[in-house]
Order: C-alpha cells, then structure tokens, then sequence
C-alpha cells in the first residue's frame, strides 16, 4: 500500500509516550518503519539500547534526549541521529507536550537496563 491514511495509522502507548505507526511491514513498507511519537509533559522514557539507527526529528515541543550519557536538548527542528548500540532516553521536562518523527530500518529492538528486549510493535508490526 503506497499511501496510508492518518485514519489507517496505528496507534500504541507506551511508557507513558504515545506512538503512531504509518510505515511498517504491515502497510508494505519492506525496509523502514516510521511513526509519530508524542510525549506529554512530565514524560520519562526508561534508558534502552537501540539495536538499529533511528532518525528522530522533533516537531513540536522541547525534548531531553541522553544518549550514551551524553544529555542534549531539543528543540522543534532539530534532528537526533541515533547509531545502533547506543544507550538512550528520553525525557519532557516542560509543561507542554512535544512530536517527533522517528525513522528506522524494520527489525529495531529495544534493550532496557535489565536485559528485557523488546520489539516495538510500531517499528515491525
């Protein structure tokens, strides 16, 4: 399916994030997933390791992404390249809610600090 709808898109939450999946195996992307995050104020996604690189571009908002220990600040506009294997979190520590875009390869799993793994529906499904 070359076009997906916004009415077709797939929505999961967790952590506390929101994720709205348009582009995965399930609506024939063979390569890339892509989604919309949306993480309310307040919100701290545990750390995790990524298994393949992510795009992250934020939209809206503000963001405190850490990465490998190292803590940036995002803005709308701004672009993250995560590189597989490396540690991140994210974090919205204003009072409004921020969007982002994420794209990544299909297969990405997910690490969190005590070695659970998880497959993101959003990102394979």
């Amino acid at each position: 399916m070359p076009v997906v709808r916004a009415s077709e898109a797939v929505v999961h939450d967790l952590h506390g994030a929101r994720f709205i999946s348009y582009a995965a195996p399930r609506t024939g992307s063979k390569e890339l997933a892509a989604w919309r995050g949306e993480i309310p104020a307040g919100t701290r996604a545990p750390a995790h390791t990524v298994t393949h690189e992510e795009i992250l571009h934020l939209l809206t908002g503000s963001l405190r992404l850490t990465l490998d220990g190292e803590t940036h600040t995002l803005t709308a506009g701004d672009t993250a390249i995560v590189n597989a294997g490396t540690t991140l979190s994210v974090e919205n520590p204003t009072s409004e809610r921020a969007t982002m875009w994420v794209t990544t390869s299909v297969g990405l799993q997910a690490e969190l600090a005590d070695g659970t793994r998880i497959t993101p529906p959003w990102a394979n499904a």
